[in-house]
C-alpha cells in the first residue's frame, strides 16, 4: 500500500458510506456532516447547548437535501453552495487543520498555514459534496452529550433500514459559539486519521508535497 496516499480504505469506506447516508461532512463530515449561526426555535446564542448546535446544523443540511427544487441538475452548484455555507458555519476548519498538523503547525509561515487551511477545507468540502445524491430520507438519532469546560462531544447515530452508523461530533466553544473540530465515524476520528496520513507524507517527502497532493484533489488548482 502506498503510505503517501491520502485516504485509507478503512476511513474512506466509513466516510463515503456515511456521506451517502446523510447526503453530505464530516454526509459523514464528514456527514462525514452535518455539519449554525442561527438558533433552533429562537434559542439565543448564549443558551445554545452543544447538542442544539449540532442539531441545528443537521436540520438545516437535511432541509437542503430534501428540497426538490435543488435536486435538479441545473441547481447542483446552488445546492452545494448552500451546504458549504451551512457546514462551514459550524465547522472550525482552521482548528481542524491545526489538529492534523500538531507538530508542524507552528513551524509554518502564515502563508503556508493559510494555504493549508484553504486546501484542507476544500478537500473536505469535495468529499461530502460528491456524495449528496445518496441521501434518501435517513434519520439522525441523538445520544449522550458530554461537556467539560469549553469542550464537548455529542453522540449521534445515522439510521437507515439497512445500517446504523455511530457519528460523534467533538466541539470547542469559541467566542460563545460551539464549533466542530473533529468527527468520529464508527469509532474512527477523522482528524486523527488525516494526522497520520499527513505526517507520513511530510516525513517521506515535504510539506509542499502534502500541499500538492491536496491541491490535486481540490478545485483550487496550482498556485499562480
Amino acid at each position: 500500500m502506498n503510505s503517501d496516499r491520502i485516504g485509507t480504505k478503512k476511513i474512506e469506506s466509513h466516510f463515503s458510506r456515511t456521506l451517502k447516508v446523510l447526503g453530505g461532512q464530516w454526509g459523514g463530515m464528514i456527514c462525514s456532516l452535518v455539519f449554525l449561526i442561527h438558533m433552533v426555535g429562537g434559542i439565543g446564542q448564549a443558551e445554545m447547548t452543544p447538542t442544539n448546535a449540532v442539531k441545528d446544523t443537521i436540520d438545516r443540511v437535511l432541509a437542503v437535501l430534501g428540497d426538490k427544487i435543488l435536486k435538479v441538475p441545473e441547481k447542483q452548484e446552488e445546492r452545494r453552495a448552500k451546504l458549504e455555507e451551512i457546514i462551514g458555519g459550524r465547522f472550525d476548519y482552521e482548528e481542524m487543520a491545526k489538529r492534523t498538523l500538531p507538530t508542524q503547525w507552528k513551524t509554518l509561515s502564515a502563508d503556508q498555514q493559510k494555504d493549508f487551511v484553504e486546501l484542507f477545507q476544500q478537500f473536505l468540502a469535495n468529499s461530502y459534496a460528491g456524495n449528496v445524491d445518496g441521501y434518501s430520507g435517513e434519520q439522525v438519532e441523538y445520544g449522550k452529550e458530554r461537556q467539560k469546560g469549553d469542550f464537548a462531544e455529542v453522540q449521534t447515530k445515522v439510521v437507515s433500514p439497512k445500517v446504523q452508523i455511530p457519528l460523534d461530533y467533538r466541539l470547542l466553544k469559541k467566542n460563545g459559539e460551539w464549533r466542530v473540530y473533529d468527527v468520529v465515524i464508527d469509532g474512527v476520528s477523522l482528524m486523527k486519521n488525516y494526522r497520520g496520513q499527513f505526517a507520513r507524507i511530510i516525513d517521506s517527502a515535504s510539506f509542499d508535497a502534502l500541499l500538492e497532493k491536496l491541491r490535486a484533489k481540490t478545485d483550487l488548482g496550482s498556485p499562480s
